[in-house]
């Protein structure tokens, strides 16, 4: 090829955008959900030896919410907003009652944390966490001990369906 051919027959690259999952989605996503569009603003990765499961930071007009992603047995989709009002104290319970709702423990353990975003701060840190459940498993609170604060979160479980995904680059 001369360098004619290079200069007037060069293929232009064109970027291709990779489809959006729930697993792959990026900082600067849009997530639409109960016709709210959320911006990806952070993601955690969770990684309790060898247990995976992520989370992404969603940032609406008028608040924040945590999409949790985990692939058991089959996907897990849940959705947890922060409750600053619930303030427990170590030993964590194993009942916690909150909102007329009593929660059991379920899980806990220890996981090591990735983050990106505005999560890139705790990048490396490495959490305790436990997982309540109401009697018909409906509900959830997610208790997450970071250094020396206790974030306790409520969510609920969703369909894959109930997600649109919009790639932001």
């Amino acid at each position: 090829m001369g360098i004619f051919d290079r200069l007037f027959n060069k293929k232009k690259s064109v970027p291709t955008v990779e489809e959006r999952t729930v697993h792959n989605m990026k900082v600067g996503d849009i997530v639409t959900y109960d016709l709210e569009d959320y911006q990806v603003v952070g993601r955690l990765d969770y990684n309790d030896h060898g247990f995976k499961w992520t989370a992404y930071q969603l940032q609406g007009d008028q608040n924040t919410i945590w999409l949790s992603v985990e692939m058991d047995d089959e996907l897990e989709l849940g959705i947890y907003r922060k409750v600053p009002s619930l303030k427990l104290t170590e030993p964590i319970p194993k009942d916690i009652a909150y909102d007329g709702v009593k929660y059991h423990l379920n899980e806990q353990g220890s996981a090591r944390i990735k983050g990106t975003g505005r999560c890139q701060n705790v990048d490396g840190m490495t959490i305790d966490y436990y997982d309540f459940s109401d009697d018909e498993e409906e509900q959830f609170l997610s208790v997450e001990k970071w250094g020396s604060q206790i974030e306790v979160s409520s969510g609920y479980e969703i369909e894959e369906y109930e997600i649109k995904i919009l790639a932001g680059s």
